[in-house]
């Protein structure tokens, strides 16, 4: 066997044990999401913290009230005496997510002075980073995260990074289902394997980055002959990351 031979064989020897460390490292997280997707850790705390989700005009989506319902739950069994709902709103809302959530819980029930409300974010980690800054300089830091179940690995991780002391307790009654569910558990893998490493605000930040240079460029346009024509590609308005 020639020296070069050799080496060709030991590098792919090597990327034949890095991807089968790559695999094995995001099916571990996989299995993590959904173990930790069972668990409801829900304790007495300073506060229960609702992940937003859609609204459409000013009505909760079906998961969106889900987490709502479970939240309540939580507030009347005594869990907490706040309860922070998130959420902003896309290009041509008029209301947020959060406006909505409160209304919600008020309808319930729910003091509208025991719920604090964050209105400007767009994804979870914006979420929680927001309610920090108006919940730390209230000795707040002890919550209970409520949202979907396969959402539950990646807040918690993320609200420990911020720097809450956070347990999850997910609604049980959410919509999705099924296939549906099980496709989210594999993005939420990913989403936490890459968080673990490169640390989950500024994988954040990145995708964010990367999403906006993406749509720019569409909204740019791009010019091509078209049977003696020109036609300008358009996008509408960025979704809301889906289910945050």
């Amino acid at each position: 066997m020639t020296p070069r031979l050799r080496w060709v064989l030991g590098g792919l020897a090597a990327l034949a044990v890095l991807a089968v460390m790559l695999i094995g490292y995001y099916v571990l997280s996989v299995f993590q999401v959904w173990r930790a997707a069972r668990a409801d850790d829900a304790r007495p705390s300073d506060a229960i913290v609702v992940l937003g989700a859609a609204q459409y005009d000013g009505h909760p989506s079906p998961a969106f009230a889900a987490r709502l319902d479970h939240a309540y739950a939580l507030y009347q069994q005594g869990i907490a005496p706040l309860v922070v709902v998130t959420g902003g709103k896309q290009p041509g809302d008029r209301f947020t997510e959060a406006g909505v959530g409160a209304d919600y819980l008020i309808a319930r029930g729910v003091p509208d002075a025991a719920i604090l409300r964050e209105t400007t974010s767009h994804n979870s980690w914006e979420s929680l980073q927001a309610s920090a800054r108006f919940l730390f300089p209230r000795d707040v830091r002890r919550v209970v995260l409520v949202s979907d179940p396969f959402h539950s690995l990646r807040i918690r991780l993320t609200a420990e990074e911020i720097g809450f002391d956070a347990v999850t307790s997910p609604t049980r009654t959410s919509p999705i289902r099924g296939s549906a569910e099980w496709r989210r558990f594999l993005g939420e893998g990913l989403r936490v394997a890459v968080g673990r490493v490169f640390g989950f605000g500024r994988a954040t930040r990145v995708s964010r980055a990367l999403s906006w240079r993406l749509n720019h460029t569409r909204a740019e346009g791009v010019e091509r002959p078209d049977i003696g024509k020109q036609r300008q590609a358009r996008v509408g308005p960025r979704p809301r990351e889906s289910l945050s």
